[in-house]
């Protein structure tokens, strides 16, 4: 007769911990990716207006009012325009913003981005 020694598997409870932890972790991503994707979405819109002709001759209130526009355009909530800070002595465009959201029960969340790119239109 040819018999296990042993069983092999998994045990409910050894299932059930390795489900809460995948849960959190994808409650995590869930959770966290769209913060991140909204950051990627402003970095790529600056870098559009970077390199959009005649960047470096608009006036700061321009600059504001353009990259409102493509903020608009992306569905970016995040950035108002106090967080827009134009520097026209060194032509750079500063945007400086955090990001407040809760992530489960009474626990929130605080992403701090800070990305400036230089016009060179």
């Amino acid at each position: 007769m040819n018999r296990k020694q042993g069983q092999s598997g998994i045990t409910l409870m050894g299932f059930l911990i390795i489900l809460i932890v995948g849960g959190f972790f994808a409650l995590m991503a869930m959770k966290l990716f769209p913060v991140y994707q909204e950051y990627y979405s402003v970095v790529s819109n600056l870098n559009g207006l970077s390199a959009e002709a005649g960047s470096s001759k608009l006036s700061p209130e321009e600059v504001r009012q353009r990259l409102k526009k493509r903020f608009d355009i992306s569905y970016i909530d995040s950035v108002k325009p106090e967080h827009i800070i134009v520097d026209k002595k060194v032509n750079t465009v500063q945007v400086k913003y955090e990001v407040r959201r809760g992530l489960f029960y009474n626990l929130d969340f605080v992403a701090k981005f800070d990305k400036t790119v230089t016009l060179k239109g």
